[in-house]
């Protein structure tokens, strides 16, 4: 059985549909797919039916969604897996969320425009299409105008940690993040601990305050990472008693660091979060 447990689409900051979305990952041989859009699950009910429409594709989808949080001045993302999407207390916790990158991305335009970006929020509206907008929608309008060459140079200079558009104000703590999730009935997972750039100090203090708060699964693997990213992942899994998942973080079909389905297995000490799943 191959799982992904971290994927995006055009609900949130990916490319594809949801529908697309279930069609490349069983293509791609994937036979349990959680999407896991930010701030939403505008797009699970749609995957599912895609699944289930076309049972030849022998893949389940399962509901989820990525939160994002403040940790100690930190972005911190926060994913929920098995999530029941009607659940009051997450569709509460939703709604705060996207008024949070309403507010959010009003900010990131005016820093923007500051540094000489115009029009910047009109921009990013027209590649978010009606979902909430993120930073790669500024980037991808930051490359259509001309700014940048390519998307990676848009974080580099101007939305990556510590630029202009890097705005984390607004966002809960990551017990907030838990207790929606855990009202749900879901499972919370620490998503991609190592793009975090932690030590290994700071990133025990952070699984800590994570277990503290109802934490219960880190991401081993995330999308194509060298084997000594997994064994400290998979021994950090080990010292909090944490489930481990494993998931392509897929945003687009562009991006091979993101391959559907494809990445390093988790390691056999291991215990894997789909144990958990009805």
């Amino acid at each position: 059985m191959l799982y992904d447990l971290h994927t995006h689409t055009h609900c949130s900051d990916g490319q594809l549909s949801p529908q697309d979305l279930v069609s490349l990952a069983a293509a791609n041989g994937v036979n349990v797919l959680a999407l896991t859009d930010h701030d939403c699950v505008d797009g699970v009910i749609e995957a599912q039916s895609a699944a289930n429409s076309d049972l030849a594709q022998n893949i389940t989808v399962i509901a989820g969604i990525e939160f994002s949080t403040q940790w100690l001045g930190r972005g911190i993302h926060i994913v929920g897996l098995h999530v029941d999407v009607h659940s009051a207390d997450l569709q509460a916790g939703i709604g705060q969320q996207q008024q949070t990158r309403h507010d959010r991305a009003a900010t990131i335009a005016q820093r923007l425009e500051k540094v000489g970006i115009a029009n910047a929020l009109e921009g990013a509206q027209q590649y978010a299409k009606g979902a909430a907008i993120g930073r790669p929608h500024f980037a991808q309008y930051m490359v259509e105008a001309g700014y940048v060459n390519n998307m990676g140079q848009a974080f580099k200079k101007y939305l990556g940690s510590g630029k202009a558009g890097d705005v984390k104000q607004g966002w809960p703590s990551i017990d907030r993040a838990i207790e929606w999730i855990t009202a749900s009935g879901g499972i919370p997972v620490l998503a991609h601990p190592d793009k975090y750039d932690l030590t290994r100090t700071k990133l025990y203090e952070l699984l800590t305050d994570f277990t503290d708060a109802g934490g219960q699964a880190i991401e081993v693997v995330s999308g194509k990472q060298t084997s000594g990213v997994t064994d400290k992942m998979a021994k950090a899994a080990d010292d909090f008693s944490l489930l481990a998942s494993c998931g392509s973080d897929f945003h687009s079909p562009n991006y091979a660091w993101q391959a559907l389905g494809q990445y390093s297995p988790l390691p056999s000490r291991c215990k894997p979060v789909w144990e958990r799943f009805g």
